[in-house]
């Protein structure tokens, strides 16, 4: 006899379970207050209908303890499949939050989570139709906000072609009550993140951090953070990105000088503002920036939409800014071209500079994306006698020079032109090829570890030198 089933899968809107469980209240809670859904009762995990035996008790148990317990009114419909009864509880998103014995629930994916703290006030607002961006800020006028960020964003606005002159020219009360950046006679907080000097003094951690790493992660060589208004602190992102942490290879093409970076410039400002954008600025902890020899990692707070996993970035998805007002700012501006089109104009950008796409993926919270060196980068490298990483050298070079980003001395030189030769070189072979003493060896090698130019795999006397760039 074939085994009827219900061909779907568990997802955020729908729920499968064997038998009733007054615990089972909190999944009705959760379904109220996300997108709604539907409870099924009498079905296995896999989706193989079961029936339950006591169904004509359930039909009058079930919507009685959901309207007792939470004032909710839902269908619960009594199925039959072969003589099996199930039920399927459907409900309603509701517009105001909903609580079960004094808690709020929430789904996420395929799970029922307790809603608490921070993700409350945020339930709270997404059942009223708000977001966190909208929310008026007392005590800040507009004569508090940053002229230089508002003459920027005048500019952007107008060189994009995303405001006319006559839009323009009006005063900032009118400019910013025309982006919606005003509830009544309050500015919102997207006024005060994107213009206000110091938007730290209402929301904590409101900056960019920013460091260059030994590859090892171990150490981090020098650091900055980014402060002041999100307009500003995008802009000097991107300068200190491309001038002090991220060295050009320069070549020449004919008497034109040519810079080549191993990330382009125009797919990490996507990245950056991506990051600026839809960062969960209900959590303190600031936009971070991991920069590397032949790397560079942007991490922001924030878990991604359930209806855009990772997997879906880099393909057409609808568009869910967790800041719209902020995101809106930055569309008007003519930083962002429009929603959902971000990593769109990354792969195009990629494609043209002969770059690798960045890879992004889901992190403590938050979404982290690595963006590695291009072919362009590393071949450039090869033909100036840059170091280049160990796995990529066909033909290692026999005439390390600096990296742009790395100060090597000359016997740190020497000893890395050893190392290339015979990855399994012992300190004591150094010494004598290099005619240095052995301390002078081990100071030296250690100082590459750190770094980040030299790593050593394995113990002492089994393992092997690795050149890591």
């Amino acid at each position: 006899m074939k085994v009827k089933k219900i061909d779907k899968d568990e997802k955020h809107d729908l729920e499968f379970k064997q038998n009733w469980r007054d615990e089972y209240l909190k999944w009705i809670c959760a379904f109220a207050n996300t997108h709604g859904g539907s409870l099924y009762i009498g079905v296995k995990d896999n989706g193989e209908i079961c029936g339950v035996k006591d169904y004509r008790k359930l039909s009058e148990d079930i919507p009685n303890k959901i309207l007792q317990a939470m004032g909710l009114i839902c269908e619960v419909n009594l199925l039959d499949e072969g003589g099996k009864k199930y039920f399927r509880i459907d409900v309603e998103k509701y517009p105001f939050p909903v609580s079960y014995h004094g808690k709020y629930y929430k789904r996420s994916g395929s799970t029922t989570q307790e809603v608490v703290d921070n993700e409350l006030d945020k339930m709270i607002l997404a059942v009223q139709g708000r977001t966190w961006d909208s929310v008026p800020v007392p005590h800040v006028d507009v004569a508090d906000l940053d002229n230089d960020s508002i003459k920027l964003f005048k500019k952007m606005a107008l060189d994009h072609n995303r405001l006319d002159s006559k839009a323009l020219d009006v005063s900032t009360d009118v400019l910013l009550r025309n982006l919606r950046l005003f509830e009544n006679d309050y500015l919102t907080r997207a006024a005060v993140m994107c213009f206000h000097p110091d938007p730290e003094k209402w929301v904590m951690c409101a900056y960019i951090k920013i460091g260059f790493f030994a590859d090892n992660d171990a150490d981090i060589i020098y650091q900055d953070e980014v402060h002041g208004s999100l307009v500003m602190q995008v802009e000097k992102t991107m300068d200190l990105i491309y001038t002090k942490y991220m060295k050009a290879l320069i070549s020449y093409d004919g008497i034109h000088r040519k810079e080549t970076f191993f990330f382009p410039k125009e797919a990490f400002r996507e990245l950056l503002l991506n990051a600026v954008i839809h960062r969960d600025y209900t959590r303190p902890t600031p936009i971070q920036i991991r920069v590397y020899a032949h790397k560079i990692r942007i991490w922001n707070i924030g878990k991604m939409p359930v209806d855009v996993p990772v997997e879906k970035l880099f393909k057409p998805h609808s568009s869910e800014p967790r800041n719209p007002n902020i995101a809106n700012v930055f569309f008007k501006a003519g930083y962002v071209e429009s929603w959902g089109r971000g990593y769109k104009n990354i792969t195009d950008v990629c494609k043209l500079r002969k770059a690798k796409l960045p890879i992004p993926e889901e992190n403590s919270g938050g979404l982290v994306v690595e963006c590695p060196p291009s072919r362009q980068y590393l071949d450039a490298e090869r033909k100036q006698g840059k170091i280049i990483p160990y796995e990529d050298a066909v033909n290692p070079t026999v005439n390390p020079t600096v990296n742009p980003t790395v100060k090597l001395s000359k016997n740190q030189k020497d000893i890395l032109v050893k190392i290339t030769e015979n990855s399994k070189i012992t300190l004591t072979e150094l010494a004598g090829l290099l005619g240095l003493n052995r301390s002078t060896i081990a100071d030296n090698t250690l100082k590459l570890q750190r770094l980040g130019v030299l790593k050593r795999v394995g113990s002492d006397k089994t393992g092997y030198w690795e050149v890591i760039f």
